[in-house]
Formats: C-alpha cells, sequence, structure tokens
C-alpha cells in the first residue's frame, strides 16, 4: 500500500455536499483505505467569472495502480455529474492525484506529482493538515519548502 494524496474541488451544485460525497466514495474504493481529509478550504476560482471554489485534501492507503485509481477517480467525478466541456471550466467535482507515494509518474493520462500543485495555495495548505512538513516529493523539494514560497493568500478556511 502507498499514501496517495488527492486534491478534491467543487464550484457547482453545492459543492461542500460534493466533496463530502467524494469522501464518502474515497472511503468505498478497494483495495484502499481511507486515511483522513483535510479542511474545506475557499478560493476564486482561477479564471474570472467562475463561483468560489471549495477545496480539500484527502489521504489514501492503496494497492490500487496508479491508472486504476485514476479510472476510479473519474469514476467518481462522473457519477457526481462531472461534465468535460472545457480545461478550466465549472465543475461538480474534480479530483487530481497529487502525490502517489513517492513515484514520478509521467503517462499521458497521468502526471505525478501534479504538475501545478507547487503554485497552487489551495493544494498545498490542505495538504500540510495531512503530511508532514518534510514530506519529499520525488524532486527532493519538501512540502515546507513549497509552502514558503507559496503565501496563504486568496484562501478561507471554512469552519468543520
Amino acid at each position: 500500500m502507498e499514501r496517495i494524496y488527492i486534491g478534491m474541488g467543487s464550484n457547482l451544485a453545492a459543492p461542500d455536499q460534493q466533496l463530502r460525497n467524494a469522501i464518502e466514495a474515497l472511503a468505498q474504493l478497494p483495495d484502499s483505505a481511507f486515511v483522513g481529509v483535510s479542511a474545506f478550504y475557499q478560493s476564486d476560482s482561477l479564471l474570472p467569472g467562475q463561483p468560489r471554489y471549495t477545496n480539500a485534501v484527502a489521504a489514501l492507503d492503496s494497492a490500487l495502480a496508479p491508472l486504476a485509481l485514476l479510472d476510479a477517480l473519474q469514476s467518481i467525478e462522473n457519477d457526481q455529474g462531472r461534465e468535460r466541456l472545457e480545461r478550466w471550466g465549472p465543475r461538480t467535482l474534480d479530483l487530481d492525484i497529487l502525490l502517489f507515494g513517492d513515484r514520478l509518474i509521467n503517462e499521458p493520462r497521468l502526471k505525478v506529482p501534479h504538475y501545478q500543485m507547487h503554485l497552487r495555495a489551495f493544494v498545498l495548505y490542505p495538504l500540510a493538515e495531512l503530511a508532514p512538513a518534510d514530506l519529499q516529493l520525488p524532486n527532493g523539494t519538501t512540502l515546507g519548502d513549497l509552502l514558503a514560497a507559496c503565501p496563504f493568500v486568496g484562501l478561507e478556511r471554512l469552519p468543520l
């Protein structure tokens, strides 16, 4: 089993409930054990004119292969009404594999670590609630280093 961190986001159709439903679905994945979830955070969309996002990070221990996990996550997204009309469009649910153990994955369908996580406070700060600051990414950078370079700006931690 490997520790996997999954970024979760929603800005349509009751985003908080979308994330709660995703957490329940993640807890039911085969060959996996749900470890925990961060607090929920709100942030502005990366593109103007879209509703604010609710984001969190979940941790799993799983024996699933990376692409099998990706397929399972996309199935959860689809079950919750995800439509892939445009790359950066609003969505009911977005589930991204941020880290998969200490693996570096470069497949056409999957890049891990997530290619922009180092730029996204709405990923790093929830991740820091679940992972130690000395967590080392495959390139040798630590989570603490990423946090130091990415200020807590534009985020609102939601009450539990």
